[in-house]
Parts: structure tokens; C-alpha cells; sequence
């Protein structure tokens, strides 16, 4: 893989892969490119050969890099990709801009898309995962999103185009998400920091946000995210299950569950991708022996092992 298209952003060989997730493990990437803008980015995926694979990836908030590392040329935006723009009620934000940041933005604007406030990562991630909380999800803000092919060609798609499913969407292998608009609600800027500043607070009470982890490791069985409400039920919880199990602060090698949030995998410090797999894992057949659910990981885990 040593023919590589000629590039005006940064491609890097053998690249280390562990420093850009937040869970800090697995081995290198063959390749680690980092597009200038949308041309280069294009240019290079019409020129890359068709049988080299891809990965395209976030911040990392959501991912378990194994430790053999991945076999693939990875692709990660960064500041050619992060811009928020505000048009009226729409909101537009390259897919390297963070969650957080477009939440705060748009409620500047008086716009609420406060509920990606707390979820980790970038909006590229976000529309890929179908992101979500407080029964609030990405789809249901849509109105679309860019995407550049294999081939290098850019394509506009449709919220219906993304198949949208709780934390899924269907987006063809390769093709890389470069920007999305969303039409957001009308709130009061007030109003919608505060509600923000209330949100982070609850999750700072009741998640490992100090610690290294990768957000909600299983996707909850009952299909929904947590409401925050009163009325909200905990039996399909993965965390309830988790517990049931007798899991809560289980721990493989430097890998554990959370004694904060047991739905939370966390490096403890020394932990390997084979730690925070197998544990997770673990938990996976103990669940299911316990209760006859059977977890499904909403962490990504990719490469080799």
C-alpha cells in the first residue's frame, strides 16, 4: 500500500491509532489521512484503489481500536470540516464539529438541538449513530447531509436516504459524511442554556465523566434511549441488567465496568482494546445466562486483535 495519491493535507504511515480514541488503546492504522478540505478529499478517494480499505473515524469517543490495529487507510476531518452556519431555523455543521459545541452554537441563535449537548463525539458520529437522548435523536432533526463517495464523488442524502434506526443508520461502505444541516425548534437562548447547564450537571451526578471511557458501552435492549423523566422505566435498561447480573465495577486486567454507571466500560490505566473487549464481552454472556437478554455493543470495535 505504498502508492498513495499525492495529497495537500497530512498522510501519515504505520500511524498510531491509541492517542485518538478516548478509551487510549489499540495499534496503528497502515495509513492515517487528514484531508485539507473537501477537494482534497475527493482527489484522494477518486485516486485511492478501489480494493484499499477504509475507515473512516471520528473524535474516537466511540471506538475500541484493537491492539493489532487496522489494516485500512483511516480518515479523520479536522478543521477543514468543523464550520457551523446558521440560516434561520437550519443549522449546517461540518461533520468534525463537536456536538457539543453545535448544541451551544444553535442555542446562541435561539435554536434547540440542546439534547446533542451531552453526547459525546462529532457530528459525523452523531448522524452515523443516529445519536441521541432525552428522546431526542439526530433523525428526528435531519433535513440532510453530504457525503463524498468511494469514487470521490460528493452526494447529498436525504433522512430517508440514512435508513434511520436507534444508534444506526445505513450509509454505504467507504463513503465518508462531511457535513449535515439540521432544521432545529425556536427556544428562548436563556432558557435553552439553562436547560444545557442542567443536563450536564445530571451527567456529571450519574456518569464516570473523570474517567477514560467511550460513553454507553451496550445499547439499551427496550430500543430507546433514557428519557429523563420521572415516568421513565429502567426494567430493559442495560445498566439494570448490568446490575442484575452482579456487574456493576466488574473488572478484566486494567478494564472495568463503571461502579458510577454500569452501562460504562473505563480504562482504569493500564487497560489493552483485549481488556476492555473481553470484559465486555463478559458481561455480554453473563447477561444473557442471567436474564436471556443478549446485549448489543454500541461501542465500535475494529482492527485485528
Amino acid at each position: 500500500m505504498n502508492d498513495m495519491p499525492e495529497v495537500r493535507g497530512r498522510l501519515t504511515p504505520n500511524r498510531a491509532l491509541s492517542d485518538l480514541t478516548w478509551l487510549r488503546v489499540g495499534g496503528p492504522a497502515d495509513w492515517l489521512f487528514q484531508p485539507a478540505d473537501l477537494a482534497d478529499l475527493c482527489d484522494f478517494l477518486r485516486n485511492l484503489p478501489a480494493d484499499v480499505p477504509l475507515f473512516p473515524m471520528g473524535v474516537g469517543s466511540n471506538l475500541i481500536v484493537r491492539d493489532g490495529g487496522l489494516r485500512a487507510v483511516v480518515i479523520r476531518l479536522g478543521r477543514g470540516f468543523n464550520g457551523i452556519e446558521i440560516d434561520g431555523t437550519g443549522v449546517t455543521a461540518g461533520a468534525a464539529a463537536l456536538d457539543a459545541h453545535v448544541a451551544k452554537k444553535a442555542a446562541d441563535a435561539g435554536l434547540d438541538l440542546t439534547f446533542l449537548r451531552t453526547i459525546p463525539g462529532s457530528i459525523g458520529g452523531a448522524v452515523r449513530m443516529n445519536a441521541g437522548c432525552y428522546g431526542s435523536y439526530t433523525a428526528d432533526v435531519l433535513i440532510e447531509a453530504q457525503a463524498v463517495t468511494r469514487s470521490g464523488e460528493v452526494v447529498t442524502l436525504r433522512a430517508d436516504d440514512l435508513q434511520f434506526a436507534y444508534r444506526q443508520s445505513h450509509l454505504p461502505e467507504g463513503w465518508v459524511l462531511t457535513k449535515a444541516t439540521f432544521q432545529a425548534p425556536s427556544g428562548d437562548p436563556a432558557d435553552l442554556h439553562a436547560r444545557m447547564a442542567d443536563q450536564i450537571a445530571k451527567r456529571d451526578a450519574t456518569q464516570p465523566t473523570k474517567d477514560r471511557s467511550a460513553g454507553s458501552t451496550f445499547r439499551n435492549p427496550a430500543g430507546f434511549s433514557s428519557t429523563g423523566q420521572l415516568d421513565d422505566v429502567h426494567d430493559l435498561k442495560a445498566w439494570k441488567v448490568i446490575d442484575d447480573a452482579g456487574l456493576r465495577g466488574a473488572r478484566q486486567g486494567g478494564a472495568q465496568m463503571s461502579e458510577k454507571h454500569s452501562n460504562f466500560l473505563i480504562n482504569t490505566g493500564e487497560a489493552t482494546a483485549a481488556d476492555l473487549e473481553g470484559l465486555g464481552e463478559a458481561v455480554r454472556k453473563k447477561v444473557y445466562a442471567q436474564s436471556g437478554i443478549t446485549l448489543e455493543w454500541e461501542i465500535m470495535r475494529v482492527g485485528e486483535r
